[in-house]
């Protein structure tokens, strides 16, 4: 049978037996449907709101939240992320429809997710990703504002300007001739959206499960309906008139820039969702690919961004053919998707198919909406896309005048131009930055010290030079480089400037302050090959022979290495890390992770997991064994260190990882003790019987083999790894703490492969009764997610 065989054919019943009988499962699971009606109740107000602030047909919302349900919902790569009309579009639509009318923004529209499919067809979607986040969240911060300064002049009951600075010129004069009514049901509607999630008690929590938005848009119809206000209300048309889609008429090069525009934002507004999405998934309780709950009903991967964007681009194509506004993903119904348990891509359908029962049954219920209650639901979806917690992080990242000049850019001159702005702004702070270094010298107790801060660029080759000559010949120097970037030029003129002070006698040691790596002259033997950005290549050569350390010798003794790494600590690493194992020291270790991993020791558990102090609790053991209980032969530190990260600790999570080349699996290959041999021999021979289940697993031709990111094992010793850890997962499961953990969903279990050549590592994803499958952690994990492995 083919490995490439799909899993029903591999687990065939016999010829001429009839088929077993399978229990018969709904099309839609229950969570699903709670899901799709609780993101409908929210979509529905909004999407009519969007339309309002748009200028477009209060239809092309709900056309616009249909289509995006169920065409983005069933084609695109997040299935989780709802899809609709935007605020984040608002801006840019309205500038369409002010320009080129209704019908040709709908052919914009199409046009747009033309693009989009031909950008997912590139598979360019993570390269959108690249846009400095402060860029990003200034465009929606900009957008925001746009709308809820025109939003407002509907609120006072007046009709908005499509300039932001004609609308803030007209406000004044709005002020003074707002509509008593107008302004009533838009309070009414403000103090319900605001005041309904923070209802207290028990009641609070009930009733906070009806969408605010929805409360709040029916509280004020129902106010302006039983006091009899006159007020614009929702108008819909039949649906015979609905216009639909026209070819846009201007000029080429602005038709050219209004489809580009749409496809820009409509596309980086839903990768980002896509990516959010699988954070909020990722640290929703039990989603974590459930090694060790096969029932669980969370199976939702990481996002296929390049499928995302061809979904968009079919929704878009959809929506503007059947005159609906323009789709992207949107972040609050997302996030209500996926806390309302949503497993599946069918809430998301379910949730457009309810829009479109709306659409055709509820227009009488629909028209007695206020307009002004509309205009105040997305004046403060606009006000919340100011969000400060961006400014906050912007700020942390002193990347205030690239989210400033982007957020002004898009309110003054557009979303295109905003966005260019933005970038060129972040293009100039990043070389600043780049060329900004700080060099000093020095001297303290006859050790000239320079010091270089920042990136060592050509561009301070003249000044690093000005400061290297200072330090006379004969001295002892020391160079430390505190930043994480240095070009060919600069090492050249850095290495060229050591070896002439060493020629004249001179003696120089260049420090790394954040990793302690040092690099200095050659010895007669062998030179260090180590760099200040490289701490682990040729670690061990760099710990002898340094021209003028304390502790260089001839007959330098091994120990001499540990000494070494010791004071390197004290000196660079220690200062950076000491506020936070003091306050680690008050409170206690707090791990959520216990690590099983192999005692070798070319495996280092916090870089490999890019984890700190406090994060993991650590058991490492020859083949990084679980010696199942009862049989542990006189050693349970293992069964001691399980039950106290589980019922001590309280870890969230369990990992047994294992690695390419292990020694034990090695060991087991070449011949171990036969299961049930006397106890004798060497400690070593006696704790390798521990691995014996997993030997006898790779034999087991009934057993599924492992796979490997797409690929079988390369040979029998990564084979029995790769076994190795999913039957120790096993032998976990078998542990009383662990066992009770699981049975009440507080304890999730992985599994990970490292391979030490290609320094990469491997998730266990498989469930119960499935293939073992290890797959590329890296894969789907982008540098501005940051989200990382479940270890």
């Amino acid at each position: 049978m083919s490995a490439c065989a799909p899993p029903h054919a591999q687990h065939s019943h016999p010829p001429h037996s009839p088929p077993p009988r399978r229990r018969r499962r709904l099309p839609v699971e229950g969570v699903d449907v709670s899901a799709a009606v609780a993101v409908f109740l929210i979509a529905l107000p909004l999407s009519l709101g969007i339309a309002l602030a748009t200028g477009a047909p209060l239809q092309a919302g709900l056309v616009a939240a249909a289509v995006g349900g169920i065409v983005a919902g069933r084609v695109g790569g997040c299935p989780l992320q709802v899809s609709g009309p935007a605020a984040g579009l608002t801006v840019v639509t309205a500038d369409l429809i002010q320009r080129y009318g209704w019908r040709a923004t709908c052919g914009i529209t199409v046009l747009a997710g033309l693009a989009q499919l031909g950008l997912g067809c590139l598979r360019v979607a993570r390269g959108a990703l690249a846009v400095s986040p402060a860029v990003v969240h200034g465009m929606l911060a900009g957008i925001g504002l746009t709308i809820a300064v025109a939003q407002l002049h509907i609120v006072l009951g007046g009709s908005p300007d499509s300039s932001v600075l004609a609308n803030l010129r007209a406000l004044p004069e709005q002020l003074a001739r707002m509509h008593p009514a107008a302004v009533s049901m838009s309070a009414v509607t403000l103090v319900l959206l605001l005041a309904w999630p923070r209802l207290p008690g028990r009641a609070g929590r009930l009733l906070r499960t009806v969408p605010a938005a929805l409360v709040a848009v029916a509280g004020a119809t129902a106010a302006a309906s039983l006091a009899g206000l006159a007020l614009p209300r929702v108008e819909l048309p039949s649906w015979r008139s609905h216009a639909l889609a026209g070819l846009p008429e201007g000029p080429v090069l602005g038709i050219v820039a209004a489809v580009l525009t749409t496809t820009l934002v409509c596309s980086v507004q839903s990768l980002l969702g896509a990516v959010a999405v699988d954070k909020l998934t990722a640290n929703r309780p039990g989603s974590a690919h459930p090694v060790s709950r096969p029932g669980s009903a969370s199976r939702v991967g990481r996002s296929d961004l390049d499928r995302e964007l061809l979904g968009q681009g079919a929704a878009n194509i959809v929506s503007g053919a059947l005159g609906g506004l323009p789709v992207a993903g949107v972040a609050v119904r997302s996030t209500a998707n996926v806390k309302s348990g949503a497993v599946s891509r069918n809430s998301t359908m379910l949730h457009g198919v309810l829009v479109v029962v709306a659409a055709l049954l509820m227009v009488p219920i629909l028209e007695e909406i206020p307009l002004a209650s509309l205009a105040a639901l997305v004046m403060a979806v606009g006000i919340q896309m100011v969000s400060l917690h961006h400014i906050r992080t912007v700020t942390r990242h002193r990347e205030v005048p690239v989210y400033a000049a982007t957020t002004l850019g898009v309110v003054f001159l557009g979303v295109l131009q905003g966005v260019l702005l933005g970038v060129a702004v972040a293009v100039a702070v990043a070389l600043h930055r780049l060329t900004r270094t700080r060099i000093t010298h020095d001297e303290q107790e006859g050790v000239h010290h320079v010091h270089i801060r920042g990136q060592l660029t050509f561009l301070a080759v003249p000044r690093l030079s000005r400061a290297l000559h200072l330090v006379p010949q004969g001295a002892h120097a020391v160079v430390e480089l505190s930043g994480s970037f240095m070009d060919h030029a600069a090492y050249e003129s850095l290495q060229d400037w050591r070896s002439s002070h060493i020629a004249r006698g001179g003696t120089a040691e260049l420090s790394g302050r954040r990793d302690g790596t040092r690099t200095a002259g050659p010895t007669a033997s062998t030179g260090c090959r180590c760099r200040p950005w490289t701490p682990w290549r040729n670690h061990q050569s760099c710990f002898m022979g340094f021209v003028g350390h304390p502790t260089a010798s001839a007959g330098q003794r091994p120990g001499h290495e540990l000494v070494w790494g010791i004071n390197s600590f004290q000196r660079h690493t220690a200062p950076l890390v000491r506020e936070e194992l003091a306050r680690l020291a008050r409170e206690g270790q707090r791990p959520s992770q216990l690590f099983i991993t192999c005692a070798d020791s070319r495996l280092v558990t916090s870089m490999i997991t890019a984890s700190g102090p406090g994060d993991l609790f650590v058991v490492r053991n020859v083949g990084n064994l679980v010696p199942p209980p009862g049989e542990e032969s006189g050693d349970d530190s293992v069964a001691a260190a399980v039950e106290y990260a589980v019922d001590v600790l309280g870890v969230r999570s369990v990992t047994v990882c294992g690695h390419s080349g292990c020694g034990a699996m090695q060991a087991l290959l070449a011949g171990a003790p036969a299961p049930g041999a006397a106890p004798d021999g060497t400690a070593l021979r006696r704790w390798l019987r521990h691995g014996l289940p997993s030997l006898a697993r790779t034999s087991d031709a009934r057993a599924d083999r492992p796979r490997l990111a797409g690929r079988g094992p390369a040979d029998a010793a990564e084979e029995l790894c790769l076994t190795n850890v999913v039957q120790q997962l096993e032998h976990l499961k078998a542990h009383g703490p662990v066992a009770r953990a699981l049975e009440r969903g507080e304890l999730e279990l992985h599994g990970m492969y490292f391979h030490v050549g290609e320094a990469r590592a491997y998730l266990f994803t498989a469930l119960d009764g499935a293939v073992p499958v290890f797959e590329d952690v890296e894969r789907g994990v982008t540098a501005g997610e940051e989200a990382g492995s479940p270890v």
